[in-house]
């Protein structure tokens, strides 16, 4: 079915998602085809469709990429990847969608054999160079080559919505979509970094541009790693929010203006040829996708969401169903058992380039599934958190402030030893709501910073230091404050001391969690099942936009996402612009103590743990406080099945 929107006509091109990968050798040795073979091979998930490898061999410059294909507009053979011009002096493989392709083929010298973003882009890369990327409204990664001057670059994405790895190793380039591809090179160095397994069990992933390798780097969103026939140079930042603005915008005209911009982003990303839906949990962000969808499609727009039925805890469908009906989409509900949940977790650890321990990687993964049996295409409102503030962490200072207000002897002499002494678990929405108090105030420092870091960590320092000691735990801190506070002066060329504490907290998330958390494990799952997943709140123009508003126009007391619930008032239903915030979630806690508890135990073992240099007394009383609720470990102990798992795979 083919969905037009009176904003977004739709022309004959081709866009795809993909799997890339590819090996530059600067001493011009050949590269071997069976590895490029490999690398489809691995990357077989990423693109069903179609793939294709491509060679260069010169003396001292050789090259080969090599390409996986999920067809999403016009599969034409002219369209196929690895793309050279008609010269054959240059190539790309690209993963991703180029939404401003039109504009920016009318601005290119020369005529274009196909219909496809690719061409647009590589054309691109020819005519401008490695600047080209800064024109890009898009999602991508790529590589791309100029064999007769021996030069060529890597580049990401602005917000890090697609992965690529690297790692340079004699005298060689090699990149892929995937880490678990790069070991089809024979012979790399791939040796566990520990201090990215410290950050790793700090916070369930590994930041950029840290991988569980010690070489390998992740390209970190917004940046490009020029080479030349004397080999790489350091990647630099080519995207960078622009100035803010001397006077803030009156709150009702950036109320319109967010409203406005939002629709055009949605516009612009659902041009398909193949069948194409959005993501439907029944929250804020992905309502707001469908009805920016609705009011143009000529067609009911197919939405898609799940529920539970065995714990209506965390169950949203009824949410998802009050959207759909309101819009009158074409709603597909997939109604699970948390057996559905326990029979993918080992096929997504099985299939993790590297430890990655957000648990809700497995409802993304079964949404994905069942979503990719009706459509190629979905689009989700992944991004709302991080631009408009709707984590409870944003909104925990201002709980902090008002806690304060308290007269001390009351908080110390009675709050305080009453929620030590509370069962620790999240089967109750009440229990869930102390957890996260405990938690606020365990994380009760003086520098909104530190807090906010305090509260993104799965332990502090001392537990930290018991489980991994000192030297890896300073290693941990010392990285985390280092990418946390850097993160503003990285998005901006100029940052005015007026920047309030909340303003920076937003930008570090957009740096730090946002490409290597909620990014990460959307692309895993969704490119696991072959599924393409489109991100329009983190449209380049839009975010821009939106970091440039008083952080009051996002957040304000206890309330966050303000603008974004104002500029939508006049089409949500009230029970969804109300709504409180609810992750998407799976019983882990509760799993680790019943249905996983073998597992756990089979894979978490003392040889495992001292292989890793973890402490298996800390770990082992971890657990135990855990299965008896004086504390609740879930996050902590499921890295560390994570970990486990994926070490005993290697």
């Amino acid at each position: 079915m083919k969905f037009e929107l009176a904003l977004a006509p739709a022309i004959e091109t081709m866009l795809c998602m993909c799997g890339i990968a590819g090996i530059i050798d600067f001493r011009g040795r050949p590269i071997a085809k069976a590895t490029l073979q490999r690398f489809c091979e691995a990357l077989a998930h990423r693109g069903p469709d179609d793939t294709g490898i491509w060679l260069h061999q010169s003396d001292d410059f050789s090259v080969g990429f090599a390409h996986t294909r999920l067809a999403v507009i016009d599969p034409t053979p002219e369209a196929h990847q690895p793309m050279t011009d008609p010269t054959g002096r240059y190539a790309i493989t690209y993963n991703g969608e180029l939404y401003n392709y039109r504009s920016l083929r009318h601005d290119l010298p020369h005529p274009m054999r196909t219909a496809s973003d690719t061409e647009v882009a590589l054309q691109a890369c020819i005519a401008w160079g490695p600047k080209a990327v800064e024109k890009f409204d898009a999602m991508w990664a790529l590589a791309f080559v100029d064999t007769k001057n021996k030069t060529g670059h890597l580049s990401r994405d602005p917000f890090g919505i697609k992965p690529l790895y690297y790692i340079h190793h004699d005298h060689q380039l090699i990149f892929a979509s995937e880490l678990s591809a790069l070991r089809c090179v024979p012979d790399l160095p791939l040796e566990l970094d520990p201090d990215a397994l410290a950050c790793y069990l700090n916070l369930g992933y590994i930041p950029h541009p840290q991988t569980i390798y010690r070489r390998v780097r992740k390209l970190p969103a917004g940046h490009r790693l020029c080479f030349s026939a004397q080999g790489p140079e350091e990647s630099q930042r080519f995207y960078y929010l622009t100035d803010l603005p001397k006077q803030a915008l009156p709150y009702e005209q950036a109320v319109r203006e967010l409203q406005q911009r939002i629709e055009t982003a949605v516009a612009g990303q659902r041009i398909a040829d193949v069948p194409l839906g959005t993501f439907l949990s029944g929250g804020l962000d992905s309502s707001i996708v469908v009805a920016c969808l609705s009011r143009h499609a000529d067609e009911p727009v197919k939405t898609f969401s799940i529920g539970y039925t065995d714990h209506s805890r965390y169950d949203e469908s009824h949410y998802a169903k009050l959207a759909a009906d309101h819009f009158k989409t074409e709603h597909y509900e997939f109604r699970l058992g948390f057996k559905d949940v326990l029979d993918c977790v080992e096929p997504m650890l099985n299939h993790l380039g590297e430890p990655f321990a957000d648990s809700s990687l497995l409802p993304t993964a079964l949404v994905s599934q069942y979503t990719r049996q009706h459509v190629t295409v979905a689009l989700s409102g992944d991004g709302g958190d991080e631009l408009f503030g709707g984590y409870w962490r944003y909104l925990g200072h201002h709980y902090l402030a008002r806690y304060h207000r308290w007269p001390a002897m009351v908080r110390k002499s009675l709050i305080e030893p009453l929620l030590r002494l509370m069962p620790s678990a999240r089967t109750t929405r009440w229990l869930d709501r102390l957890r996260q108090a405990r938690k606020l105030l365990k994380g009760d420092l003086a520098d909104p910073m530190d807090r906010h870091i305090a509260w993104a960590r799965h332990m502090d320092d001392n537990l930290s230091a018991e489980l991994l000691g000192c030297d890896r735990t300073k290693a941990a801190v010392d990285c985390l404050n280092h990418l946390y506070r850097n993160a503003p002066e990285a998005w901006r060329r100029q940052i005015p001391e007026s920047l309030s504490p909340l303003d920076r907290i937003l930008l570090a998330d957009l740096a730090v969690g946002l490409p290597a958390d909620m990014l990460f494990k959307v692309d895993t799952a969704s490119m696991y099942h072959s599924l393409e997943v489109r991100v329009p709140l983190l449209s380049a123009d839009l975010v821009d936009f939106v970091a440039g508003l008083p952080i009051e126009y996002k957040i304000a007391g206890d309330s966050g996402k303000r603008i974004l619930r104002d500029a939508f008032s006049d089409y949500l239903p009230r029970a969804i612009l109300n709504r409180r915030k609810m992750g998407f979630e799976v019983p882990i806690g509760e799993f680790l103590r019943d249905e996983l508890h073998d597992l756990y135990h089979d894979v978490v073992t003392p040889s495992a743990l001292k292989d890793l240099n973890i402490d298996t007394k800390t770990a082992g009383y971890l657990y135990k406080q855990h299965i008896i609720r004086r504390q609740d470990c879930a996050d902590l102990l499921w890295a560390l099945l994570v970990l486990c798992w994926w070490k005993q795979k290697q």
